[in-house]
């Protein structure tokens, strides 16, 4: 075999062997985001005490979504969060139009299991920063949006 042959063989080996990688990767982090998800919304369901029924005529807001996830007010939000919610009804402009909008992939498995490309994430700006910051704004395909101030770690259902 010639020193040119060797060589296109090598690299083509090369590429299929990082594809492979790189799928079998794929579906083991789809595998565990899933296996977390299911985990942490099935003890957060089992751990969290069920409140008394209310006596009175008014009527209950629930405090946790059908997964467990906490519920927080849009005006309990930072005023940025709101403009954020404005920015992503309105379709934009996001202040950073390569980030706002793309795929969020949930691989830290804190959001209920959806498929890929069921949530978009959009920055809520941080006031002082030059930067992102911590702070998003998910959005899930079926309008429900989720915020975040930590980067992902945590997640509270913002009220409907």
């Amino acid at each position: 075999m010639s020193r040119r042959t060797t060589k296109a063989i090598s690299t083509v080996v090369t590429v299929l062997l990082l594809v492979a990688v790189w799928w079998l990767q794929s579906r083991d982090d789809d595998a565990s985001d899933t296996g977390r998800a299911d985990d942490r919304s099935s003890v957060a369901a089992s751990s969290t005490p069920t409140p008394a029924p209310s006596r009175t005529s008014e009527p209950q807001q629930a405090d946790r979504d059908e997964d467990g996830l906490p519920y927080v007010d849009l005006a309990d939000l930072p005023p940025e969060a709101a403009e954020t919610v404005e920015l992503i009804d309105a379709g934009g402009p996001f202040p950073y139009p390569g980030k706002d909008g793309s795929t969020f992939g949930n691989f830290e498995g804190v959001l209920p299991d959806r498929g890929r490309g069921y949530y978009a994430e959009y920055t809520v700006e941080t006031p002082g920063l030059d930067h992102r910051g911590a702070r998003r704004i998910i959005a899930g395909d079926e309008g429900e949006l989720y915020w975040t101030e930590d980067h992902y770690a945590s997640f509270e259902r913002i009220r409907p």
